[in-house]
């Protein structure tokens, strides 16, 4: 004669169901917080379907009743008001964020390494006076900024741009990278050392390859910080050597502005960002601890 089973134990009863609470209300969250995120996303894109400049989607549509790819070609073929020159303000904007990217990397990757693993006697003081650079906002800078740049007859050249985004991005960078570094061991180094490799060959062969995944959060906060910077492009720079961004400021000023234009534009400018995301989630998903290091 079989036994019926036991009824499972109240404490084990309490905690799965505890468990079972956690998970639906955690993707109960998650399911807000995407549709919260990509709702002002899909609503550009109706707008940019829309062959009426936007008013319907205004209105409450959900979709518009006859989308078109029409402002899409006026974008290209730089057809539409404020984008006759888009190619030429979308590649500034790729050069500065480019540019930006790759020297924030390399400032904050040899001073990273100058600071964790030359053992600098001071090198704590240089991160910390570094960060202490964030606690001015970047607004109050731009007049004397300004003024520094026209003395040395850098306004409306990209390059004052890129510098001023670089000094923004480097401390975060110097921060994150030294971070990580805690985790390399420095037997390392020291192995290389006894191998007869220097400083330089040190630095190439070990230090980088194994800062991959802190690089690459690096390299995405750095071109972020440029890609969406409107300030000091739209102070420096002429408006039609500026870039996308701040053209696309200039909507709020027309009380008849081509929206769906815009916002076919701001599609396509989004497009670099996610293209470096992708190319990059591998490595951005890398977990920062020591046997992903040591892996």
């Amino acid at each position: 004669m079989s036994m019926a089973p036991a009824p499972p134990h109240p404490v084990r009863r309490r905690y799965w169901l505890r468990r079972s609470l956690t998970e639906a209300g955690s993707m109960m969250l998650g399911v807000v917080i995407l549709i919260w995120s990509l709702t002002p996303v899909y609503n550009m894109l109706l707008i940019a379907l829309d062959p009426e400049e936007g008013e319907i989607e205004f209105a409450g549509n959900l979709w518009p009743p006859e989308p078109s790819l029409d402002s899409f070609h006026d974008v290209v073929t730089q057809e539409a008001r404020y984008l006759e020159d888009f190619w030429r303000q979308f590649g500034n904007s790729v050069y500065i964020g480019v540019m930006t990217t790759v020297l924030t990397l390399l400032i904050g990757s040899l001073a990273s390494f100058a600071v964790s693993r030359m053992r600098l006697s001071k090198g704590s003081l240089l991160t910390n006076t570094a960060l202490l650079t964030y606690a001015i906002p970047a607004a109050f800078l731009i007049v004397p900024y300004y003024r520094i740049m026209h003395t040395y007859g850098l306004t409306n050249d990209l390059w004052a741009v890129i510098a001023a985004q670089v000094a923004f991005a480097v401390p975060f960078a110097i921060l994150i990278l030294q971070l990580y570094a805690r985790l390399i061991p420095f037997e390392l180094d020291d192995a290389a050392r006894v191998d007869g490799a220097s400083a330089v060959q040190v630095y190439l062969r070990i230090y980088l390859p194994l800062m991959t995944p802190a690089l690459a959060v690096v390299a995405i906060y750095a071109l972020l910080l440029a890609w969406n910077d409107y300030l000091y492009p739209a102070v420096l720079l002429s408006p039609r050597n500026t870039t996308i961004a701040v053209t696309q400021g200039q909507l709020f000023s027309d009380t008849d502005a081509p929206w769906n234009a815009m916002m076919a534009a701001a599609i396509i400018y989004v497009l670099p960002p996610i293209a470096l995301l992708f190319v990059l989630r591998r490595y951005v998903g890398a977990s920062l601890t020591m046997d992903d290091v040591k892996s």
